[in-house]
Order: structure tokens, then C-alpha cells, then sequence
């Protein structure tokens, strides 16, 4: 065995293994000890060579050699590409940098887990064609020429970034704060974290434009700026944001600066209107009035999560959760909000209803002139409505509101969100006590389903759908209203309010169009309302704007108040011009039957009513009434010529049928006797008196001329449809 121990191999192999330990340590030390300087010449110009691009070691090069080696430089220029519209990638007058080895040399990717600046000058910029300056290779736009960097420390410096894309360009600084304790490790922010706090001694300021909109910011964070590299906890960081009047405080906590992944923010945003934020993030939202909202923002992936919504909207409280996720081709927005107390004003801009700023005044008429060319001032029109004089209204005034919704932005997102608001309040002349909904938002088409409203006491329900790939836009509407109070469907009406009676009613109706006014000239459809026993005061002097005197003539002498036991309409709805199909109302002691013509293109009227008497003798002093002109300055008249106790037309057993079933479903109460049903049928039936009065010849006028019955040219047109 000894001589097997001291064999020539034995000692052979000693040598060996002695030898490459020398070997090793030998190269050890020579790394150790290496004037790595005197390749700084070398470097410099390798690096320009290989990148096409000025850069410089200015002043000593060293080098810890490792699994990860650190090499580290005193003084360093690396220049951008010629198009970039700063000289400099980065100046600085020290830089450290890690640089693991093996994926270098095996694969030539570059992964720099940690880059340490001191009073650096960074100049990145980004392209729409996707070149970059911090791209290292002769093709910027390639993604594997773009090193990986896993933390990065700053300290004093400056940074320029633009892209072109997003409209940025940003000018920030950086200043570390170097108190004592300021340098702690990263650590997440409590609540009450005083201003000095150690865990983001690093603070910043920035400027410039973002989606080409102006902004400033301010905000601390961690010294060390984790862009990749994993977390062993959250990153903290605080900043305020302002951009025109919009402003955002945040503070909290991120798992990674590059993609905001694990992002837990406490937030607080206000501005003047919600749409600006479609330029800065590029969120579609409705516009808004003044607003303010705080939350809980978190991030993971592509999704965007703000919980614990709380905030204001105008007069209008706002809660509850949304998500925003951008992973698809468009951004996605689902979630619920509550409101308390909804203020609908502060909705108005949304449905076209806002009122006009800066409305001029009405122009004043021009001066007259004396035989003598004596000039005579017009007078002013304080002093004209002084006088106490009745103004005429103007024939030509448009009363639908003509303010334009643009529906475009509908086209770059899909929403799916739910919406409960328990009261409404300041519904602009609706009746709206409450609502509930559910949004759903598809390739450009809004529709609103299930729609619950509460409206004057009851529900209104249906479905909504607005396309927003049409041009205009299409607009269909399917609604059914229950139990409506009719001394709450028209809030501005003193009378109704005395009105007693509910109201049932259905709407299917088609439309193209930016706003109500050309919603309700394309309509097409049909309407139908209906209400059983009630009591109504002057309802026709509030819906055309009669005088009192002259209605209470046309209903019963000395009476302003009208016992009803049914009322009906029912309208066909073509092109914007609605034509009645049924238009009765029963009362104890007459039946009023007629015909309309509604031309919301025009804003025009042509209504004429006609009463039949139960007892001929009461009627003895009554015409028929006749209602014309526009929305804007309706005119009407009584039918003198119309013989009193003439009965009126027929009505078509056809135009009446679409209201039986909308009888049915009238509700009653205990002891009341109502019947719809039978008034509508009795009414569809021909009358002797009808019969006799199509066969007889035309009434005489004053002056001995001849008056057609408009009610009669009414009733042709309806029936030939």
C-alpha cells in the first residue's frame, strides 16, 4: 500500500492539482490586483464600435470580477443615436454597474441587476416606429437589444424622457435626502408616516406634457428604484400630479416600478369634468361637473381594480367599485356604483341637456325713424315689459334641446356596470324619483338593460339601445311605465298638481340622431298612454298653453275641475310625425274624442278635440277646440262654426284595440268602478248621430261660407292609414 501511495501517478496528480491551485490564485490575485484602467482606451472605443455611439470612461475604470461582476467608473458619456433630441443617453459623474456574466457571454443578453448613478443627466426617448434610445444594439427597435435592469439608485441628477406615442415629453430631478436614517431600507408606508419618512429619502420633481397635456408632479419614493428586479417587499411611494384642473394625491405601495404590478394605492382625484381624463389616460368617461373621488387603487397584469369608492359629483354622491382592464383589443370597464342622492343635473351634459353658457341677449329692435329723419331710440326691453303688456312669442323659437352628444368615444371601450341610484333630485321638469340599470357597452353599442326608473310615483321599465357605429346614431327605446301619478308627471304644472289619477303607458320607438331634438324628428313607433277614474283641472291649458277663461268653456260652464272615468291616447310615430290613432277621454258628463298631428321636425301642432254630450243639454254652449302653431307659440281657437251638440267622428274598432290590453293591466281600488275596457269599446262603436253627420253637408261660416270640419279631414287621414 505504501508503495502504491508513493506510486510515479500519485505524485504526478499532486503536481497537477498543485499546479492549477498556483494557477488559480495566481489569476486571483491578478484580477484582484489588475490595473483595469489601462484597458479604459480599449473599452471606450470597443463600445463606440459596437453601439455606433460616443462613449467614454472620463476618468478611471475598475472592475469587480464575479458571478455578477461590478464594474465601476468614474466620469462616463454615453451618447444617443443622432436622432434622438438629447446628446446624451446618460452623463454622470460616477456609475456603478452589475453585470451577470454567463448570459452575456452564452446567450449575449445584457442583465444588469443593479445600476448606482451620482449626479446623472438621462436622456431616453422613444419613437411612434419603436426605435429607443436605451436600446443597445444597431437596431434600436429590437426588443433583445434592450437591457434588462433590475434596481437602479439615484442620486442628484436629471432625467428628459419623450415619446412620441404618448405624447410625453418630461423633464424631472432627483435629490436624495441624507438625513440621518434617511438611507433605511425600503419598507411600506404606514398610516400618519411623517413627511421625513426614512423609508423614501428619495424625492423628485417633474414637468412637461403628457398625452401632449401639461402637468407637474411632485413625490418621494424608496432610494432604490426596483424597475425588474423582485421585491422582498412593496415599493413605497407618494406623489401629486396636477394637469390643467385636474390633480391626483397618492400613496402606498408597488411590487414593480416597470409594470405597477402589485400596485395597493390609497388615492384622492378631483377635477372640473371626468372627460378630461380621456386625454391623460385615456379612460372614456361621460363629461361631468366638478368632481372628487378617493379609492383604493390596485394593479395586477393589465387590470386595473379602484375599490372602496367614495366621492362627490356635482351635488351627487358617488360609491362602490370599478375594474379597467386594457388586455384585449379595447379597454374593458365593468364594476357597480351607488349613489344616495343622484343631483340629475349633474347628469345633463351627458344626455345633451345642459344649459347653453354665455346665451346672448335677444336682439333688440332696430330704431325708427320721424319724417324728418329724426332718429327715435328703440326702447329698451326692461321698459317694454314694464308696460305689462302680453309679448308675443316667437313662432320660429325651437323648444327641443338641440345640444349635441358625441357618441364616438363609445366606440373605444366595452363597459359592463351597474348602476342604483336611490333618490334623484333636480330631474330638469321629469318626474324621476329614482333609478337602476345595467350598462352594457359592446363594439360601439350602449344598451341600457334592464332600465328601472321610479317616475312620479311609479315604474317606468324597458330597454334602451343606442348604436354608435351608425352616423347618426340609432337609438331604439322599449319602454313600459305602471301606476304613473298624474299630478307628478308634469312638475311645472300648477293645475296637475291637484290632479288626481294614475297613468299607464307604453313606448316602442326607433330614432337616428346626436341629440333630442333629431332623435325626435327621425322617431318611428308608436305610443300609447292610458289612465282610468281620476279627477283633472285644465289639463289641455298646461299642454297647450290655453287660457284659463277659454277651457273652462270647453269642458264644463263655471268648472275648472273634470271628473274622469277614462282617458286614452294612442299614437303611430313615422319619420318624426306622430298621428293619433285613439285619442278619447270619458267623463260623467261627456266623452271628448279627437285627432293630432305632431311634427317634432318642425315643432309643429294640429290637435282638435271634439266633446260629445251624454245629456245634449249641458253641452248646448260648447265647440269644439282646435290647437295649432309650434312648441314655441302654440295658437288655438274654439270651433264656433262646429254645432255643439254634434257628436263626434267614430272612432276605428282598429285604433282603439291596442288599448284594451293596456286597460287591463289599469289597477283598482276598493270600491271604484272603472272600465276602460267598456268606455273604449262603447266609443269604437258607430253612433246614429255619427252616422247622420257623415252624410251631412258642410256648416256654414259667418258670412254665409262654408267650413270644413278639420276633425273630419283628421279622421280620413287616420283611417286611410
Amino acid at each position: 500500500m505504501r508503495h502504491a501511495a508513493g506510486s510515479p501517478w500519485s505524485r504526478t496528480w499532486v503536481k497537477v492539482l498543485a499546479a492549477f491551485g498556483v494557477l488559480i490564485l495566481a489569476l486571483l490575485v491578478l484580477v484582484t490586483f489588475f490595473p483595469w484602467d489601462m484597458l479604459r482606451g480599449p473599452v471606450n472605443r470597443y463600445v463606440s464600435q459596437k453601439t455606433g455611439r460616443h462613449f467614454e470612461i472620463t476618468k478611471r475604470l475598475d472592475v469587480k470580477v464575479g458571478g455578477t461582476t461590478r464594474v465601476l467608473m468614474d466620469g462616463i458619456e454615453f451618447a444617443n443615436p443622432d436622432w434622438a433630441q438629447d446628446r446624451y443617453l446618460i452623463k454622470a459623474d460616477a456609475a456603478e454597474v452589475d453585470v451577470r456574466l454567463l448570459p452575456l457571454l452564452m446567450r449575449r443578453r445584457i442583465e444588469l441587476p443593479l445600476i448606482r448613478l451620482t449626479r446623472p443627466q438621462l436622456g431616453l426617448q422613444q419613437d411612434a416606429d419603436g426605435r429607443r434610445t436605451w436600446a443597445l444594439g444597431s437596431d434600436t427597435k429590437d426588443e433583445r437589444n434592450v437591457p434588462s435592469i433590475g434596481a437602479l439608485v439615484v442620486d442628484q441628477g436629471t432625467a428628459h424622457y419623450v415619446a412620441h406615442a404618448q405624447g410625453a415629453d418630461v423633464r424631472a430631478e432627483f435629490a436624495m435626502d441624507r438625513r440621518p436614517g434617511a438611507g433605511a431600507a425600503p419598507a411600506a408606508p404606514a398610516e400618519g408616516t411623517p413627511a421625513n419618512d426614512p423609508a423614501m429619502p428619495l424625492r423628485f420633481k417633474a414637468q412637461g406634457r403628457w398625452q401632449d397635456q401639461p402637468f407637474t408632479a411632485q413625490g418621494r419614493t424608496g432610494d432604490v428604484l426596483y424597475l425588474s428586479a423582485p421585491l422582498q417587499q412593496p415599493f413605497p411611494a407618494e406623489v401629486q400630479v396636477a394637469a390643467g384642473a385636474t390633480s391626483l394625491r397618492a400613496r402606498g405601495a408597488v411590487a414593480s416600478l416597470a409594470t405597477l404590478d402589485g400596485a395597493n394605492v390609497e388615492f384622492q382625484l378631483q377635477g372640473n369634468n371626468l372627460a378630461e381624463l380621456y386625454k391623460l389616460v385615456g379612460v372614456v368617461l361621460p363629461d361631468t361637473p366638478r368632481y372628487t373621488v378617493a379609492g383604493q387603487l390596485s394593479k395586477q397584469g393589465e387590470s386595473w381594480r379602484v375599490r372602496r369608492i367614495d366621492g362627490r359629483l356635482g351635488h351627487s354622491d358617488i360609491a362602490g367599485e370599478l375594474a379597467y382592464d386594457h388586455a384585449g383589443k379595447v379597454p374593458s370597464l365593468t364594476g357597480q356604483l351607488k349613489s344616495r342622492m343622484l343631483d340629475f343635473a349633474d347628469l345633463a351634459p351627458v344626455i345633451g341637456m345642459q344649459d347653453k353658457p354665455g346665451a346672448k341677449e335677444p336682439p333688440q329692435p332696430a330704431a325708427t325713424f320721424t319724417a324728418k329723419g329724426t332718429q327715435i331710440a328703440a326702447a329698451p326691453a326692461s321698459s317694454r315689459k314694464a308696460k305689462g303688456k302680453k309679448e308675443a312669442k316667437d313662432p320660429m323659437r325651437k323648444v327641443l334641446p338641440t345640444a349635441t352628444v358625441d357618441v364616438s368615444r363609445l366606440k373605444t371601450m366595452n363597459a359592463d356596470v351597474r348602476i342604483d341610484a336611490a333618490k334623484v333630485v333636480n330631474a330638469k321638469g321629469l318626474p324621476l324619483d329614482r333609478m337602476s340599470t345595467h350598462v352594457l357597452l359592446k363594439d360601439g353599442v350602449l344598451v341600457l338593460d334592464p332600465l328601472d326608473l321610479g317616475i312620479a310615483g311609479g315604474r317606468l321599465t324597458g330597454q334602451l339601445r343606442l348604436d354608435a357605429t351608425a352616423a347618426p346614431a340609432a337609438v331604439q327605446a322599449r319602454l313600459d311605465g305602471r301606476s304613473l301619478d298624474l299630478s307628478r308627471l308634469v312638475p311645472a304644472s300648477q293645475s296637475l298638481r291637484n290632479s288626481v289619477g294614475k297613468v299607464q303607458a307604453q313606448i316602442d320607438l326607433k330614432a337616428r340622431g346626436n341629440s333630442v331634438a333629431q332623435l325626435l324628428g327621425t322617431s318611428s313607433g308608436n305610443v300609447a298612454m292610458l289612465m282610468g277614474r281620476g279627477e283633472i283641472s285644465n289639463i289641455l291649458l298646461e299642454i297647450a298653453g290655453l287660457d284659463g277663461g277659454e277651457l273652462i268653456k270647453f269642458f264644463v260652464e263655471g268648472d275648472q275641475r273634470v271628473q274622469t272615468r277614462c282617458a286614452a291616447m294612442a299614437f303611430d310615430v313615422d319619420k318624426g310625425v306622430m298621428l293619433s290613432r285613439a285619442l278619447v277621454m270619458d267623463t260623467n258628463d261627456t266623452v271628448f274624442t279627437g285627432h293630432a298631428r305632431v311634427d317634432f321636425a318642425r315643432e309643429a301642432l294640429a290637435i282638435y278635440v271634439k266633446p260629445a254630450p251624454k245629456d245634449h243639454s249641458i253641452l248646448s254652449v260648447r265647440s269644439p277646440l282646435e290647437i295649432g302653431g309650434t312648441f314655441g307659440a302654440p295658437r288655438y281657437g274654439l270651433d264656433k262654426t262646429a254645432l255643439g251638440g254634434r257628436a263626434a267622428a267614430a272612432l276605428a274598432l282598429g285604433a282603439i284595440n291596442p288599448l284594451l290590453a293596456l286597460a287591463a293591466t289599469i289597477e283598482t281600488g276598493p270600491g271604484e268602478d272603472i272600465d276602460c275596457v267598456a268606455t273604449l269599446r262603447n266609443v269604437a262603436a258607430p253612433r246614429a248621430e255619427a252616422r247622420v253627420e257623415q252624410t251631412a253637408p258642410p256648416v256654414a261660416g259667418s258670412g254665409g261660407k262654408t267650413v270644413d270640419d278639420p276633425g273630419k279631414k283628421m279622421g280620413a287621414a287616420s283611417a286611410k292609414r
